[in-house]
């Protein structure tokens, strides 16, 4: 007698749940041991950590992006566009919500998806920590929606500016956050400047662009050592970023930043990039345990607190350390999350024994656009971090995007894409210039 074919749901195709998808696939779907279904509510993957290129324009995410029904269709995987609404834990299913187009005609009604084992990756979001004006007048780098939203506002403001200059005029765009979203953003607007400037926008230099950096901290990069965080501190301020630490955001509005200090921080554009939580409609959601920040609480095994049916990884996952600290919200722990994840479904269906999870930091790098790219190699793999700059540390900082291209992709295809890519710089203008 057959058995019955399982049904493997992730939901949440980031860098985590699309590389678990694509491995299951290969492993099980292809092979017909089960059904492997990716929701998500985008029609193409991009890695996170380019977002800020794309909305520079340095990256073309037209170009760039990955179709989830491509890939799905070479990896035996299925895909379905759709937002998640409900988990039903009796019966196991998903609800996914209806899908309208632009006139709000319904395309796709609400429908059930069920499952024997679910996985959440659904990431994360921005965490305005309610902020008054916040959501009304600051972009967020959430998706490359978000990301092109801003694009379009900041190519709108170098036209006008280029169009009617004036010597005490200048393009203000502030950035709340000093992060490596927040970092990386304002090395690529000086950038994006220049680029622009060699294509016909008179007037605009660096000169015309006043970047502001607020950081509620006492330094940028917190997450990473003070040595490497100085040496960025101080390559945005050779750039001509003005590099605010120890000041707190009370409100937006859209002229700029109001500071806890009574300080003004007049802004054209706002940028908000201070912190991440999971999606709020995660918060106690099907019953499962959720901290403070929406994430589900995991086991080791990176199983639900409350559900082994149902696993999460990366952003939207807490999972706590040997030294009680969670796992950070880094690409690199949605990868190794994946990875292990995979294990682990795969023993469940064979009767073996699940692994716990343990982070294994392996670094952090930042680049500052073609300027710079500072970091630590290594992590705790060795006594201390190895501190790295300049082309090494920018190698290294590529490395990781391939890295997740292999995993996708495999090493042929990825080879061929990075041969594409060189083309591209070629024959491509340096910009994405609309």
């Amino acid at each position: 007698m057959e058995t019955e074919t399982k049904k493997i749901v992730i939901v949440g195709g980031g860098a985590g749940g699309l590389e678990l998808a694509t491995s299951l696939g290969k492993k099980l779907g292809r092979k017909g041991k089960a059904e492997v279904t990716l929701v998500d509510r985008n029609h193409s993957h991009l890695w996170k950590p380019l977002l800020h290129e794309v909305a520079t324009g340095a990256l073309d995410d037209g170009v760039d992006a990955l179709s989830y029904l491509a890939h799905a269709r070479n990896n035996a995987f299925r895909f379905q566009l759709g937002t998640l609404i409900d988990i039903n834990r009796d019966q196991k299913f998903i609800r996914l919500g209806r899908i309208d187009n632009e006139q709000g005609e319904v395309l796709v009604p609400e429908r059930n998806l069920s499952y024997d084992i679910l996985v959440m990756a659904l990431g994360s979001v921005s965490n305005d920590f309610g902020t008054a004006g916040v959501k009304d007048h600051c972009i967020y780098l959430d998706n490359p929606k978000q990301a092109q939203l801003f694009h379009n506002k900041m190519l709108n403001l170098f036209l006008k500016f280029s169009s009617q200059p004036h010597e005490e005029e200048r393009v203000n765009i502030a950035i709340v956050g000093g992060g490596a979203t927040g970092v990386e953003l304002s090395a690529e607007l000086h950038n994006a400047v220049k680029q622009l400037h060699s294509y016909g926008y008179q007037g605009l230099d660096s000169k015309a662009l006043n970047v502001t950096l607020v950081e509620a901290g006492e330094r940028i990069l917190p997450a990473l050592p003070v040595r490497i965080s100085s040496s960025a501190h101080q390559e945005l301020s050779n750039l001509g970023v003005n590099v605010l630490t120890k000041t707190m955001v009370t409100s937006a509005d859209a002229n700029g930043l109001h500071t806890k200090d009574g300080e003004f921080i007049k802004a054209d554009l706002l940028v908000w990039a201070a912190g991440i939580k999971a999606p709020d409609f995660m918060k106690d959601i099907a019953g499962l345990e959720t901290n403070r920040i929406n994430q589900l609480v995991v086991e080791r095994t990176l199983q639900t607190t409350r559900d082994p049916a149902i696993f999460a990884l990366g952003d939207c996952a807490n999972c706590m350390q040997d030294d009680g600290t969670p796992v950070p919200p880094r690409a690199q722990a949605a990868h190794q999350m994946a990875t292990l994840c995979y294990h682990n479904i795969m023993a469940l269906l064979n009767g073996g024994t699940l692994k716990s999870y343990r982070y294994t930091d392996r670094g952090s790098l930042v680049s500052l656009s073609k300027y710079s790219t500072v970091g630590s190699l290594m992590g705790n793999l060795t006594k201390g971090s190895m501190m790295i700059e300049g082309r090494l540390a920018r190698l290294a900082y590529i490395s990781l995007y391939r890295m997740h291209q292999v995993a996708l992709f495999g090493c042929v295809k990825t080879g061929l894409i990075v041969l594409v890519g060189s083309i591209n710089r070629i024959i491509r203008p340096r910009l994405k210039l609309h």
